[in-house]
């Protein structure tokens, strides 16, 4: 009996410890505490005094009237540039632009500066819009984004170009193959690496890496950042999952990339969306809710799960949060890194647009050489 005893005491020890160690690694390549900033949220709300003349319906539209959701964001010359998914009262989605000086406080343009126009990609975008918006930089100038086209039936992952933020190349699906052409596609999250306050896409072993989905995570690679191909497993044919939803856990639902994927000295670090399945889920938690978690890729296989949070770092518990357009959502997709700390933006119940900040001293800032 004392032998059973002596060796469940050191089994229960070694357990601890490993909890604790599990918790150091994790700490040691996960963003820090993100706090939100309750006297300001939420930052943006819809505005109806908003007007545009939309190209597609020839009438003049409100174009914030309904819901402004789901930014991204970028640092240039000193300021938070916010690009952010508003919706009018048929709901059709256009982008926004809003800059802040403090990246607190914005200053919304009035028009938008990227929507519907009868172009190329009218076919993916006309009714529904142009979704959640993901910018990042280019290696040699200009800019990046990844966004949903939703023609009212299949949504789209849709990819545009930019060297001054007027003038845009809408570039279409990102999947172009007659395979994929026509498949349930959203949110493009490009591995980047820091450059100073910028984030640039990166490449590794040779190509730039794109996490996608909204049931599962998906890739998809490019050698120019212009031409993108699925990444398959070459017996099947398929889709390569790289990222689950989890029974019994916050992402149990679906998981969905957040922002940028960022290369750092630990890996490549995921910020995701996920949202919680009806049974076998977080008990804590409503059915259905929004919140973010954190994985860890391997920096020399993109593909290669390392690590991921065991819980969510941001959930609703604000009442903008809890009640709006879809009740209980925290969705995450703009980061920055600005005056020495990360800022986080999010839309709320997809409705309004809130922020948190982390202090600068996460351990992954440096990036491997």
């Amino acid at each position: 009996m004392k032998n059973i005893l002596i060796l469940s005491t050191l089994f229960i020890l070694a357990a601890c410890n490993f909890s604790g160690n599990q918790e150091k690694l994790q700490a040691a390549w996960s963003f820090n505490t993100f706090v939100k900033v309750d006297s300001s949220n939420p930052i943006l709300l819809p505005d109806t005094t908003f007007t545009f003349n939309c190209p597609v319906s020839n009438s003049v539209v409100h174009w914030q009237s309904k819901n402004v959701l789901n930014p991204t964001a970028f640092v240039k010359d000193g300021k938070v540039y916010l690009l952010y998914r508003a919706q009018d009262s048929a709901m059709t989605s256009r982008l926004g632009l809003a800059i802040s000086e403090d990246g607190i406080h914005f200053t919304k343009q009035a028009a938008p500066i990227f929507y519907p126009a009868k172009d190329s990609v009218l076919k993916y975008e006309w009714k529904g819009g142009v979704e959640d918006p993901r910018i990042v930089a280019m290696p040699d100038s200009g800019y990046l984004l990844t966004y949903t086209s939703y023609d009212g039936k299949t949504a789209r992952l849709c990819f545009a170009t930019t060297a001054d933020l007027i003038h845009w190349e809408k570039r279409g699906p990102v999947l172009q193959s007659p395979k994929y052409i026509n498949s349930w596609s959203k949110s493009g999250a490009i591995v980047v690496e820091q450059v100073g306050e910028k984030m640039v896409a990166k490449k590794v072993n040779g190509k730039y890496w794109m996490y996608f989905g909204d049931t599962d995570l998906f890739m998809a690679t490019s050698t120019d950042l212009l031409h993108w191909d699925a990444l398959e497993n070459s017996e099947s044919q398929k889709l390569i999952s790289v990222l689950q939803p989890r029974a019994g856990y916050y992402d149990s639902r679906l998981v969905e990339p957040g922002p940028y994927a960022l290369y750092t000295s630990k890996g490549i670090v995921l910020i995701y969306n996920s949202s919680n399945a009806a049974n076998n889920n977080d008990i804590t938690q409503p059915k259905f809710t929004y919140a973010a978690g954190q994985a860890l890729f391997d920096a020399n296989a993109p593909y290669k799960l390392i690590d991921r949070s065991v819980n969510y770092f941001i959930h609703p518990d604000k009442p903008y949060e809890l009640k709006g357009e879809v009740n209980n959502v925290c969705f995450v997709e703009g980061l920055v890194f600005f005056k020495n700390q990360w800022i986080l933006y999010y839309g709320t119940a997809d409705s309004k647009i809130a922020v948190a900040v982390a202090k600068s001293n996460a351990n992954f800032v440096i990036a491997p050489n």
